[in-house]
């Protein structure tokens, strides 16, 4: 019975003691979370939120003094261009055109009575030709039988003053058709006249109905029926009967934080989402980058603010997209993903694996103790990744230098410093912080990148 008892407190001694070793051993360990050096195709994208807004809009302003009879539009119809789409008061307009109208159709009564005189004194004059001809041919044989002493004195003088008399007749029937034709002239000139009398007052007309300059949709209308509109004050309140937007060409306008705006450029594409829309997506690309910063707070261009304070910045940006949709509204709220680079099969490592690694962090005095410098003395930080390698059954986190390139969402594209299929250490962050170079490591699948605990 005391053999017995003695083996079983041997057994548990060397369980304990067998306990204690691996415990120690795995103290040894770190704990991370780690990834792969993968090769895959990598874009960097850049999101602005903004607002749907027209290329072409224009505010359809009053012409005309006066009051608003009648809207034949609403906000959010769409109208064609020369399409009325307001009425002002125009009783008078519309009597003066009628009464230059009138003047008009008086005038070519005028004219044509006086074409009629004119036919009557052409008729007239060729009358008047043939009976000086009749009056020439007696005066020519009068003189002859004159001359011979047959035809009486009597006879003679009488021929001769009714060959004149005809003369006369033919001068005063000729002064008469030039007569005619002179007020034929002057009242084809009277019409000219009262034909640009009429223009002018159908201008006077017409300025009073409002028009649609193209096709579009209303997006804006400041005046009710019944109210008093002024002419001629550009945006003053009054004078603006509605805005239209041509929407034929569509733009996203965003705004870009500025440390993101040096890498968007003229033609880059981008993806927009509406929020009124969800689930669609328009295809565009940039058409405007500005050159003004905007302050975040007031959306004043920096040029144009008189504070000095500091604060976050933004730059605008315009997407025109690449087709129109009718669902599509100007003030609608949007999200734009602006794709600044792409690669295609690349290396490429999780972000969160790069740190910046001095090599005095791994320093160690005589006693295995780690160095500790201030930082002003420590060597400069290079940016690298811990590479996980395996050494005699053990698994040791190498820190290696790397280069990068255009970065994605959740991956950087790698240039050097590690190939296709490395294992790298990825997390938890703290622990990616004071990693050491050549540390045991121990994935473990259940820690977060997160995770505070980096030790077992």
């Amino acid at each position: 019975m005391k053999k017995i008892l003695i083996s079983i407190g041997i057994v548990l001694i060397l369980a304990i003691v067998g306990v204690a070793l691996y415990f120690h051993a795995q103290a040894a360990y770190t704990k991370v979370v780690t990834g792969k050096v993968l090769r895959q195709d990598l874009a960097t994208i850049i999101s602005g939120t903004g607002q749907i807004k027209p290329k072409t809009y224009v505010n359809v302003g009053a012409t005309a003094m006066g009051r608003v009879t009648h809207f034949a539009v609403k906000e959010g119809d769409w109208v064609k261009k020369g399409e009325v789409v307001a009425t002002i008061e125009n009783v008078q307009q519309k009597a003066n055109v009628v009464g230059q109208q009138a003047a008009i159709a008086a005038a070519k009564t005028d004219i044509a009575s006086y074409i009629a005189a004119e036919k009557t004194a052409e008729a007239n004059v060729e009358h008047a030709k043939a009976d000086l001809e009749q009056k020439k041919l007696d005066w020519v044989r009068a003189q002859a039988l004159y001359k011979e002493d047959i035809l009486a004195k009597q006879d003679y003088d009488a021929k001769k003053a009714a060959y004149d008399t005809d003369v006369a007749s033919l001068a005063q029937a000729v002064a008469s058709l030039n007569q005619a034709k002179a007020q034929t002239e002057s009242a084809r000139g009277h019409l000219q006249t009262q034909v640009a009398n009429l223009r002018v007052n159908q201008d006077v007309l017409d300025r009073t109905l409002a028009v649609a300059p193209f096709d579009g949709i209303v997006t804006n209308e400041p005046i009710r029926e019944g109210e008093t509109v002024v002419e001629g004050i550009q945006n003053a309140e009054g004078s603006t009967l509605m805005t239209l937007a041509d929407m034929s060409v569509i733009t996203a306008e965003v705004k870009v934080d500025e440390t993101d705006i040096v890498n968007v450029q003229l033609g880059q594409p981008a993806d927009v989402t509406v929020d009124a829309l969800p689930g669609k997506v328009y295809k565009g690309h940039v058409t405007l980058v500005g050159d003004q910063a905007i302050l975040r707070s007031t959306g004043i261009a920096t040029s144009q603010s008189t504070t000095g304070a500091e604060e976050a910045k933004d730059f605008k940006v315009v997407i025109t997209l690449d087709q129109t949709s009718p669902e599509l509204r100007p003030g609608f709220s949007t999200t734009a993903k602006i794709t600044t680079a792409k690669k295609s099969a690349i290396l490429t490592l999780p972000i969160q694996a790069l740190t910046m690694h001095s090599p005095d962090d791994d320093k160690k005095d005589k006693d295995g103790k780690s160095v500790v410098k201030a930082a002003s003395q420590k060597a400069p930080a290079i940016q690298g990744v811990f590479v996980v390698t395996r050494e005699k059954g053990k698994k040791h986190a190498i820190f290696v230098p790397v280069t990068t390139g255009i970065t994605g969402a959740t991956e950087i594209e790698v240039l050097s410093g590690v190939k296709e299929g490395d294992e790298i250490v990825v997390g938890p962050y703290k622990t990616l912080r004071t990693l050491k170079n050549d540390a045991l490591v121990k994935p473990d699948t259940t820690l977060s990148l997160s995770t505070t605990d980096n030790k077992s």
